[in-house]
Order: structure tokens, then sequence, then C-alpha cells
């Protein structure tokens, strides 16, 4: 081993400094002892307190050069643990955090990168579960899954929840949806990240499997009301009796309330549609709005069904009614909360009979065993309403409770709704 005379080690401790960097000198650089500083670096960059470093894997001239700069009196063998305070007495006043970063290259703390990426992570799910589009369609929450947010920036994430709140898109073409939320009609091109991110998100407020393949895909486009044909893309009504001179008012006056089918195409060159009277009753299912069309003939209250999800025809109706109070009911059930939270946020409506209470009322009149309730999100307007039939785990369909609310319509009292 090398002698380490006092003036060696003199000479050493006064190695001067370059541009504020120390110079470690070229003993502490060869070869043979890189694996130590190796090891050093690799633990140094995990972060927390270090007192010792384990070094494996030594050839016979690296044990020489490790006894040598520590001072054993024998070689340590293929592993050794090093003491850190012993190691830093034999550098001549250098520490041991910069040689290893001086040979092998900038220390990353990795724990400390690690927990910014997590603060990072944690504001950007508050930031998400804050955003109004989700806010008012909790079954988004489900894009919060680390796997969604880690591929997600948030700016990513916002230009989705941008192009989500512009649908349904009454027919728009997909390009056209695309400038107009991110100014880039190519953004919603087939396989880009922002569609991908949209159309998961697609799939689940409308409750079905993520598309696979284009035709699947072109079909929930669709179901989102983009480049669908304005023909058959249809609203169910009853008890329109519209004023103004347009063909369509003119068309649901001489109908006198009875139901109707109107289309999206009809519709697009109707700026607006004025009831005289305020309240409209909107409908999950089609089987309500007959009821009420057998119960009240002429004089059916105004009356639209969403029939499920609502289309981009139902959307514009609603959005179509000046001064009108929208009132909403549907299904007790995952879906159906989903869909009444969606149809909310779309149109303004206002819950009907769709509180907790009215849940376990509508229990009486379901038949045993009943049907299951299915995946139930939280409802934005009653924080009862979930946890209810999550305990119950039992569907109440509309259907089932159409007499109590035609009951509710016949004494045309609004605040009973």
């Amino acid at each position: 081993m090398t002698d380490r005379t006092e003036t060696g080690v003199a000479a050493e401790a006064c190695v001067p400094e370059q541009a504020g960097v120390a110079v470690v000198p070229e003993r502490l650089r060869v070869a043979e002892l890189r694996p130590v500083w190796v090891a050093l670096h690799r633990r140094l960059g995990a972060g927390g307190p270090l007192s010792r470093v384990r070094v494996t894997g030594l050839a016979e001239a690296e044990q020489a050069a490790v006894a040598d700069l520590l001072g054993l009196d024998r070689y340590p063998g293929p592993a050794v643990t090093i003491d850190v305070a012993r190691l830093e007495g034999a550098l001549g006043g250098l520490d041991a955090r910069t040689v290893a970063e001086a040979v092998v290259g900038p220390i990353d703390d990795r724990r400390g990168r690690q927990a910014g990426l997590r603060r990072e992570r944690a504001a950007l799910l508050d930031w998400f579960a804050a955003h109004p589009v989700v806010a008012a369609e909790p079954a988004l929450l489900a894009l919060s899954a680390p796997a969604v947010i880690g591929r997600a920036g948030r700016d990513l994430l916002g230009q989705a929840l941008d192009v989500l709140a512009a649908l349904p898109a009454a027919g728009r073409p997909l390009a056209a949806v695309a400038a107009g939320v991110t100014g880039d009609p190519h953004a919603l091109d087939d396989g880009t990240r922002l569609a991908s991110l949209v159309l998961k998100a697609l799939s689940i407020l409308y409750d079905v499997p993520p598309p696979e393949g284009a035709e699947a895909r072109r079909a929930l486009w669709e179901r989102a009301g983009v480049a669908c044909d304005a023909l058959s893309t249809t609203v169910l009504v009853a008890g329109l009796r519209p004023a103004g001179d347009t063909a369509l008012a003119r068309v649901l006056r001489i109908w006198d309330g009875r139901p109707s089918v109107l289309t999206l195409a009809q519709l697009q060159d109707v700026p607006e549609l004025a009831l005289r009277e305020r309240d409209v009753r909107v409908v999950e299912n089609p089987t309500v709005l007959a009821l009420a069309a057998q119960r009240f003939g002429a004089s059916c209250p105004p009356m639209v069904c969403t029939s499920g999800w609502p289309n981009s025809a139902v959307v514009r109706l609603l959005r179509a009614l000046p001064g009108a109070r929208l009132h909403y009911h549907g299904d007790f059930d995952g879906a159906g909360l989903r869909i009444a939270a969606y149809t909310m946020a779309k149109t303004g409506a206002r819950p009907w009979r769709m509180s907790a209470a009215d849940y376990v009322r509508g229990l009486a009149d379901c038949p045993p065993p009943g049907l299951p309730a299915g995946q139930v999100t939280d409802a934005p307007w009653d924080a009862e309403l979930a946890p209810a039939m999550r305990a119950r785990g039992i569907a109440v369909p509309e259907e089932v409770v159409a007499e109590r609310l035609l009951e509710s319509c016949d004494r045309r009292s609004s605040d009973r709704c």
C-alpha cells in the first residue's frame, strides 16, 4: 500500500478551489475507487441519514485501493461496509458527497423529488375534484385514477374537461368542436391523447365500456352529439304549446299538446320556444310521458323525455325554453343518478321528487325481490340519496312511481315538484 507522509496529507488538504468548486485530487478519482463512490452516490440519492455504505463486488485491485484509502491492515474482501465518518477522515478535508458528485456526477435527491411529485399529484387531484364539470358530474372522479393522472397533466385534463363542458355538440363536426374548444381542429383526431381521454370520460358518463375500434369511437362521439345525424336525433315531448310564428311553434300548437317527436334539424333553426306555462317536467323514460298523455289528454302539462341519456336534441330544446323552470325525474339506480346529474348540469334543471325520502317511498311500490341498483355514485343535489341506495341495493324504476309523479302534476303546484 502507498505511504501517506505528513507532507503529502498536508499538501492534499490545502487543495485550492476552482470557481467555487472543490478540486478532488487524482488519487481519489482512480478507477479502483469508483465502486465506493458509485455506492455512496446511490445511497445519497435515496435521501435520509447516512452513516454507513455497503460496497460489493470488489476485485482484488479495488480491495487494495479501499484498504489504502482507509488505512486498513488487510484487504477488506469483495464486500465491505464503510463507516462514512471514517471515510471522510481520509479525504483530506473534503466531504463524501463532494467526492461522489465529482467522480460520478450530480446527486439526484430521489426522496425529495418523489415527495415533490406526490405534492404535485395531490394538488392536481384537488383541482380536478373541484373543477365545475367534475363537481356537476361526480362520475368523472373515476378519471382521477393514478394511471390516468400519471399520463395526463393539468393542461391535458383541463382541455378534456373543456371539451366535456361543450358537449353535447348539437351535431357539430368533430373538427369544429376541437377548434372551438382548443383552437386546433385536429386536437380530437383519432389517436390523440386528448381524444382518448375525452372518450374515456364519455364511456364513464354513459356507463358503457371504453370504445374499441373506429366504429365504436364514432358511435360514442355521435352519442355526445358530435357529427350526428340531425334527422335521426330526436326528442319526445308532450304538452308543448309555444307562442310565436315559427313553423315549429305553429305545428306544436296544432298538435295541441299531444305527444310529438322533434328532430334536431327542426330545433336548429329555432333559437327559442316561449311557453305559456312556466313549469316543464323532464322525465327519463318514454312510458311516463305516454301515461301522462293518457291521463291528461289535451290538458297535458309541458313534458320532455330524455329517453335515457339526453342527446343533443334534448339539450338544445331544454336550453331553448326561456324562463321555464325545469323539473327532472329519472330512475333511482346507478345509471339513473348519473343521467340525472348530467341532465341537471347541462340544462339547469332542478330535481323533482329525487330525494332520499322519495327513493325510500318508492321502494314500497317495487315488487320483490326488486332490481339491483348497480354502481351508485353520489348525487350532487342530495347527500343522503346515494348512501340510502347503497344500503338497500334496490333500484326504483321511474315507471314504478309514475302515478305519484303524475298526481303531483295534476295538482299543478310547482312547490310540490
